[in-house]
């Protein structure tokens, strides 16, 4: 080995060093241990006021663009240390500072703590995997040997370093899909996954109620007699296909697995609970989609840099929406555990937050009456009934 290579390799390892100690100090920062104001994050990077989805977006585009190199050149002949330091300073000089400046200026004046700490979690993955695929870069002048290139996760000596680029990829493009939402794309997409667990809460809850061996209807009826204004409202919304999350799906199978089944004679008039909870908990998914088409589609791409209470209120409004499926799947435990105490105590409890929901969107952004009040008024005095 030459002095010259030999020289090109410290400096390789200097510099991965260095990018690896950036990293580290950026994701407390970026996870919120660290504290910055919006104004103090701009002067930092001295610009104009920032769209931290915007920079988030092409901070990520770039990083992993720099991956994909860095991937290919500790692969294949020849290993080129001098080029392999060439992009870690372009990504530590741009793209990993930039990441973590989103992440700082996004703030909850601005953009809800919602959207806030969404974004900092994608971040934060990103630069984990980044990370661990800096942690691959060779310091030998060798390319990787074929085992540290192609193990797959759960290998003895962890993933190699293929694996390792496919994870850094995934989340730079959940991060890149994040940022293209915008502001009023994410809320309503983050209301669209909720509701689509409320469904599967409904459906698993109809199926139980079936078990029964009883002739009893169904609940399809409801869409017949759907109040007209809701009609109105919720008209061209597509309806989502059921999807939802590993430990959801995993607590309402732990539950069917335990049931007990409603009796014939039902001495606690669990099946009258039921039918009144199912009708509700059905308005109550409309409620979800109502507010995202009339309510958060309608907020801009881009949130208004000046002092509104519009982030404030959406705060309120997304605590309780995020809280709602969480009661009904206790509610559902209730059900099937044939409580009727502890159904209408719960029951209370998950109307009541949809009450409060309807309420906080009952006025437009702008204004004080539109379409979507005269349906929350309407949502209110149904969700009562029962």
């Amino acid at each position: 080995m030459t002095s010259t290579s030999a020289d090109a390799l410290e400096t390789l390892s200097t510099v991965v060093s260095n990018a690896l100690t950036l990293i580290d100090q950026l994701e407390p920062v970026v996870s919120g241990v660290a504290t910055r104001t919006a104004q103090a994050a701009e002067e930092l990077i001295g610009t104009k006021p920032l769209d931290a989805l915007a920079l988030a977006h092409d901070s990520a585009t770039l990083v992993k663009a720099h991956a994909t190199k860095i991937s290919l050149l500790i692969i294949n002949e020849p290993f080129t240390s001098s080029a392999i330091t060439k992009v870690l300073r372009e990504l530590v000089g741009g793209p990993v500072p930039g990441l973590a400046a989103a992440a700082q200026v996004c703030t909850a004046e601005r953009y809800t703590q919602v959207i806030r700490q969404d974004l900092s979690w994608k971040i934060s993955r990103v630069l984990k995997e980044l990370k661990e695929l800096l942690l691959r870069i060779p310091k030998d002048g060798k390319i990787l040997a074929d085992d540290k290139k192609t193990a797959g996760a759960g290998a003895v000596g962890g993933k190699g370093s293929i694996a390792t680029t496919a994870v850094l990829w995934a989340a730079c493009d959940d991060l890149v899909a994040f940022a293209k939402r915008g502001f009023a794309g994410n809320l309503s997409y983050k209301a669209d996954q909720l509701r689509d667990t409320l469904r599967d809460v409904m459906e698993e809850l109809k199926e139980w109620g079936e078990e029964t061996g009883d002739d009893e209807d169904d609940d399809d009826d409801d869409d017949d007699g759907e109040d007209d204004g809701v009609a109105a409202v919720t008209s061209g919304i597509e309806s989502a296909s059921i999807s939802s999350t590993q430990a959801t799906q995993a607590m309402l199978d732990d539950f069917m697995n335990s049931q007990q089944y409603i009796p014939r004679d039902d001495p606690d008039n669990i099946r009258d609970r039921l039918e009144s909870c199912l009708k509700r908990l059905r308005l109550t998914t409309l409620l979800y989609q109502a507010a995202a088409k009339r309510r958060f589609k309608l907020l801009p791409h881009v949130p208004s840099t000046s002092e509104t209470s519009v982030p404030g209120r959406l705060d309120e409004v997304f605590t309780i929406l995020k809280r709602i499926p969480d009661r009904f799947n206790n509610l559902a435990m209730a059900f099937y555990e044939l409580d009727p105490t502890e159904i209408d105590q719960l029951m209370d409890q998950c109307f009541f937050d949809a009450f409060a929901v309807s309420e906080l969107l009952v006025k437009p952004w702008d204004g004080q009456k539109d379409e979507f009040t005269d349906w929350a008024l309407r949502f209110q005095v149904e969700i009562k009934k029962g």
